[in-house]
């Protein structure tokens, strides 16, 4: 690895965290058909389309002789799904289920279905584990990123294995949803469990058009109040540019760079490049481009590192937390007015009033004096870096790892004048700092003699 890619790994990750630090919330990751190449070897929009050609007999031309006819993958989807129909409805009949043969079902059912089935058997194919097992650390970092959501065009299920706890939100139904999402996979182009639920020929993308102002509307508080990180597109994806074109005018009225939302690319020459830019101009029509930060890489491991290093109340199940929520919404809106429910008013009122009894209301111990605690550690590592002069929070690390080594002592072992852990449950969520702390990280930083009293 080159010193100019160290040091833009450095950069990269204390912007990521002074982001995360600042915005106080978990990412959300909207995920691309390249990391799903990358984990278990799905292959591109032509890709699969060469695959449909090769498992139709009454497609009698190469994938070529589409192309220039067609030009376009989604018209080429389109024209094969009316070949795949004749043939379900001829000597291909006993290829699919029987239940897919009456009135109501569409006509594009059966190529649909066969995009279905072929992502279900990739993803446990002994291709597909072996190369999870190739990136086998790298998903591990990945998993540890526990995003608030996560959003998806891609058809397969790989995110569910990765992320078992997150509850998969498929197509129409997300314009449904009625409470704030967590723990969620947002599958906004379908899923190989539901076929009929596949964004795949010209009329469902027509259609799924008409209503991406609603998604778009629902997914504005996301990109508005979370970090965003676009994983497996490039910066030419008709999905990003889609996406972002309808969000623009709100989160960067002026042209000005969006500060929280990142588009991480997959480079093989990134460690040869000498220098690296830290935005991206992604054009999203003929007139209008919006500003985002950029990252590249050739493999994403160190990515995924700097995303999970904030992890937030870790002991937490995020299905257990959807629920609540849901249940919480459900309550609110139908339950207590309907008088369903008898409501204890005064057990609500007293719970409300005390941040203290609201958290044990939900199961969440607090501490016995957050003021307390915020007056005397007022500050995240970041911000002690900041104070320190740096850019972030990895040279004030590094200033803590220096006494530890000097010296055998870790003030971010315990808590003591310099530092406080804030816990949930048995599990670190978040280190905390002093302005003691500060002090003595800037004679550490100065080279001056320094006495750490614990």
């Amino acid at each position: 690895m080159t010193k100019e890619f160290e040091q833009y790994q450095e950069r990269i990750r204390d912007d990521i965290a002074t982001c995360m630090d600042t915005m106080g919330v978990q990412p959300i990751l909207f995920v691309g058909s390249g990391l799903s190449r990358r984990y278990f070897l799905a292959p591109s929009w032509e890709g699969l389309l060469q695959r449909l050609v090769d498992a139709c007999p009454l497609i009698d031309k190469d994938y070529g002789y589409y192309k220039q006819k067609f030009h376009s993958p989604i018209d080429i989807g389109s024209a094969f799904a009316d070949i795949y129909r004749e043939w379900a409805w001829g000597d291909g009949k006993g290829v699919f289920p029987p239940e897919l043969f009456g009135p109501s079902q569409p006509a594009e059912i059966y190529i649909k279905y066969k995009v279905a089935r072929y992502f279900e058997e990739l993803l446990l194919s002994s291709d597909a584990e072996s190369t999870e097992e190739t990136h086998k650390e790298e998903l591990e970092s990945l998993q540890k990123v526990r995003p608030h959501a996560i959003i998806t065009t891609n058809y397969d299920r790989f995110l569910e294995k990765l992320f078992p706890e997150y509850s998969p939100i498929i197509g129409q139904k997300i314009l449904n949803g009625n409470f704030a999402q967590i723990g969620e996979i947002l599958k906004i182009h379908g899923c190989s469990s539901e076929p009929e639920s596949l964004v795949f020929v010209r009329n469902d993308y027509k259609e799924f058009h008409a209503k991406k102002k609603y998604l778009s509307a629902k997914l504005l508080t996301y990109f508005a109040e979370h970090p965003l990180f676009f994983l497996g597109y490039s910066a030419e994806d008709p999905n990003i540019r889609s996406i972002l074109a309808d969000i623009d005018e709100i989160l960067s009225p002026h042209g000005q760079l969006i500060p929280n939302i990142y588009l991480v690319e997959w480079s093989n020459k990134a460690q040869q490049q000498m220098s690296f830019a830290s935005e991206r101009l992604v054009a999203i029509d003929a007139e209008r481009s919006v500003r985002v930060k950029s990252i590249v890489a050739d493999g994403f491991g160190w990515v995924f590192d700097a995303l999970g290093s904030n992890e937030a109340l870790p002991s937490v199940s995020p299905k257990i937390l959807r629920a609540l929520m849901a249940r919480t919404y459900s309550l609110v809106r139908h339950d207590i007015p309907k008088r369903i429910v008898e409501v204890d008013y005064d057990t609500l009122e007293h719970a409300v009033s005390s941040e203290q009894e609201l958290a044990k209301l939900y199961g969440i111990t607090t501490l016995d004096d957050p003021s307390a605690v915020n007056a005397m550690y007022p500050f995240s590592l970041t911000h002690v870096g900041q104070k320190l002069g740096y850019p972030g929070w990895h040279q004030a690390n590094q200033l803590i790892n220096q006494i530890k080594s000097e010296q055998g002592t870790d003030i971010k072992a315990a808590d003591n004048r310099y530092h406080i852990a804030i816990l949930a449950g048995n599990t670190m969520q978040a280190h905390k700092y002093s302005q003691a702390a500060v002090e003595l990280l800037k004679k550490v930083r100065d080279g001056e003699d320094y006495q750490v009293e614990i």
